[in-house]
This record gives C-alpha cells, sequence and structure tokens, in this order.
C-alpha cells in the first residue's frame, strides 16, 4: 500500500482546518464514497479555488444532457491518458469502470480509446475530446461535422469539448502538485456484474 506517501508536494489541510462549507462538502463526499478522495484535500490547500474547481466539475459533470454518465468519463478517463495525468486516470477510471459496469473499458480508454471496446460513437466523441486536449487551436468544421455525423447537438458538443478542456486543467494541476490517487481507486469497479451477481 502506498498510503504512507505524500499525498500532495504542498501543505494538505486536515478536514477541521477547512473552511465550513468545504469540509461539508468534503464529509458528504465521504460518506456517498466511504473515503476522501485526496482531490478535495490536496486542492484544499487554496479554498477559493478549490470551491470554483468543484463548481465548475459539477457544472459539467452533473447536467442533463446527450452524453450518459460513463461517457462523460470516458473523456475525463482519455483526456487524462492524453496528459499522463495518474490521479485523474485512476480515480475517473474507478468511476468509469463503476458507471460502465465493465472493468475493462477504463484501461481500454486510458491507453488508447481507438483500440477500446467501445462504439464508433463513443471513438468520434474521444476524438473530439482529444484533439480539445492536444491541439484546441486547430479544430475545424469536419471536426464538429463528424460528431454531428454521429448524433451529437451542439450542446453535446459543447459539453465533450468543455469536459476535455476542465479535465486538461485538472490534469495540469495534479501533476503540478504531485497529487496521489487514493489507494481505494486502484480496485473499485475491478470484478464484471456477473461476477458481482
Amino acid at each position: 500500500m502506498l498510503s504512507d506517501k505524500p499525498i500532495s508536494r504542498y501543505p494538505v489541510p486536515t478536514l477541521e482546518e477547512l473552511p465550513e462549507d468545504l469540509r461539508n462538502r468534503v464529509l458528504a463526499v465521504q460518506e456517498k464514497a466511504g473515503f476522501v478522495p485526496n482531490v478535495f484535500l490536496t486542492l484544499a490547500h487554496r479554498p477559493d479555488e478549490c470551491r470554483a474547481f468543484f463548481d465548475y466539475h459539477d457544472a459539467l459533470m452533473l447536467r442533463e444532457g446527450g452524453l450518459s454518465k460513463a461517457e462523460r468519463e470516458m473523456i475525463v478517463v482519455s483526456t487524462s491518458g492524453t496528459n499522463n495525468c495518474q490521479y485523474c486516470v485512476v480515480a475517473h477510471g474507478a468511476i468509469l469502470r463503476i458507471y460502465a459496469r465493465d472493468p475493462l473499458v477504463a484501461d481500454q480508454v486510458a491507453i488508447n480509446f481507438r483500440k477500446a471496446d467501445i462504439s464508433e460513437r463513443q471513438k468520434a466523441m474521444l476524438i473530439f475530446a482529444d484533439k480539445v486536449a492536444r491541439d484546441s487551436a486547430a479544430l475545424e468544421d469536419a471536426d464538429y461535422d463528424h460528431l454531428r455525423e454521429h448524433g451529437f447537438d451542439e450542446e453535446d458538443i459543447w459539453d465533450i469539448g468543455a469536459i476535455a478542456a476542465f479535465f486538461a486543467l485538472s490534469n495540469r494541476m495534479a501533476n503540478l502538485i504531485g497529487m496521489r490517487p487514493n489507494d481505494q481507486f486502484y480496485s473499485m469497479g475491478r470484478q464484471s456484474r456477473e461476477t458481482n451477481s
């Protein structure tokens, strides 16, 4: 286990040191997940930025729209793989495995989504997200047309791009501060649905 290693290069506040609103937010996540994801504590080093980060995260990841929860997480995992972000690949890979009910998909998407066992529609989505993460200045009409051909509307396209852009920021912050994934994430969602039944 790696739990004795630092989770950030920067000082990490304890739950008791957090402003009340952030502490309540963290405690709600802990109650749901059974542990506190390290991202909440590491980013709380700067409380105002932490609040803004999670408000934007929730606005993107919890909104209703044409993308499923699993597809939103696919974008996160693919973008994080592109940016070599260990924290986000591991943490969001766990969430993707759970939402997709597939113990293999997160690893496939993180390594090479083009060879993953996902639909052509999802591959088109990740091609666009990858371009946003790598070289957004090179986006052109054909990129948008390709998504429309796969049934995505304008709001879906915004979601795909915004999630990729936001997590490109998240990836860079995680790498900047040396954020370490919680040990718990590595095993979550690894057993197939049939095995769990």
